[in-house]
């Protein structure tokens, strides 16, 4: 007998146990490695998928259909689901970051290095205190999600699973959710283009879990892509890519995957090297919405454009308030593709598409 949103209490428990070894996977691997994988399994299911439509004959309904929304076999119940969902994996790494850097879990930084808790390509490796809240947090992050996509709420559930958990372990373990301004104002990054640094004797990084060293007085998400014109250009030419890709293909997903996925270099530590699923996610939906009511190639190209422009610079406005000024990792792509769905939601709801990809509806 189904209690929520169609599941068992046998499904809920199932789903809340492989969540908790989810959650607490991601926090023996590091957040960021975990997100990887999450790339890898889109893109072998996608991959599938495409596969499947072209010489099995499945439709895409039928295998969207199979998984909520979310590809069939591979991507649904693996890639968003309980086992490397981001909203799972992603999240107990990143709350097990912050939990790690205020209990003696993390390495001692050196001057000039972001707070520990920040750090989601460090694995945590196997102290079992530090992977329980991996796990707990993974149970949360799923709970979020199935609520989310349960009630219609026109966003992304997954991205809904990073963010509300993210805010949740900052509060959990004492961390500010925004954190002290140094600039002028929440956007401004000047502080850390001029070098200038947080006093070790300051309250704020005494507090905080015992950390000496000095660190930037404001912390750039990514140092290499923060200026407005540079995240913009970005947007354009991976929005564009993300919707020919589909019109090539007919996957949703596919774009997202090859963004995640290729994080495995930002991980090895290739220098520069940018993040765009945020970007290519939108671009992809959007593109989908157009072409199922009858628009060409060339009008999605130029919506996916738009939208990858769009995502690209939410994600900036989110990073500016709330990572750069704080302790613990905030997840600017994951509130970037929430407003993103968002908006394609409403869009959906007034009419101006007869459909809405992947993002749920009431």
């Amino acid at each position: 007998m189904a209690i929520a949103f169609g599941l068992t209490a046998v499904d809920m428990l199932v789903l809340a146990i492989a969540a908790f070894a989810g959650g607490a996977f991601g926090a023996s691997i590091g957040a960021l490695p975990a997100f990887c994988f999450t790339g890898f399994m889109v893109l072998i299911g996608e991959a599938g998928n495409v596969v499947s439509e072209s010489f099995v004959g499945g439709s895409p309904d039928v295998i969207a259909g199979a998984a909520g929304g979310y590809g069939a076999g591979i991507v649904g119940p693996l890639a968003f689901g309980p086992v490397f969902g981001p909203h799972v994996a992603f999240a107990g790494g990143v709350a097990a970051a912050a939990y790690a850097a205020k209990y003696d879990g993390m390495y001692e930084p050196d001057d000039g290095d972001y707070h520990p808790a920040k750090d989601i390509a460090y694995a945590l490796g196997t102290r079992p205190d530090v992977l329980a809240v991996g796990g707990v947090f993974g149970i949360l992050g799923m709970a979020i999600r199935q609520t989310s996509g349960g009630l219609g709420i026109p966003i992304d559930p997954p991205a809904a699973g990073v963010i509300l958990t993210a805010v949740i372990a900052r509060l959990v373990f004492g961390y500010p959710v925004i954190g002290r301004v140094r600039g002028s104002s929440l956007l401004d990054m000047s502080p850390f283009e001029s070098g200038k640094m947080r006093s070790s004797s300051s309250e704020e990084v005494a507090t905080d879990g015992g950390m000496a060293a000095e660190r930037p007085a404001v912390e750039p998400w990514l140092p290499h892509q923060y200026k407005w014109t540079h995240v913009a250009m970005l947007g354009l030419i991976t929005g564009i890519l993300g919707a020919y890709i589909f019109a090539k293909t007919g996957s949703l997903f596919l774009p997202f995957g090859i963004s995640a996925a290729s994080l495995l270099f930002l991980n090895l530590g290739v220098e520069k090297f940018p993040v765009t699923h945020h970007m290519t996610l939108p671009a992809t939906f959007v593109a989908s919405m157009a072409m199922t009511d009858g628009a060409s190639v060339l009008v999605a190209l130029v919506l996916g454009a738009a939208f990858g422009i769009l995502g690209a610079l939410l994600g900036e406005v989110y990073q500016r308030i709330f990572y750069a000024h704080s302790d613990t990792h905030f997840d600017p792509p994951a509130a970037s593709i929430i407003t993103t769905t968002l908006i394609l939601g409403i869009l959906a709801l007034a009419g101006v598409f007869t459909t809405s990809a992947a993002v749920p509806l009431p």
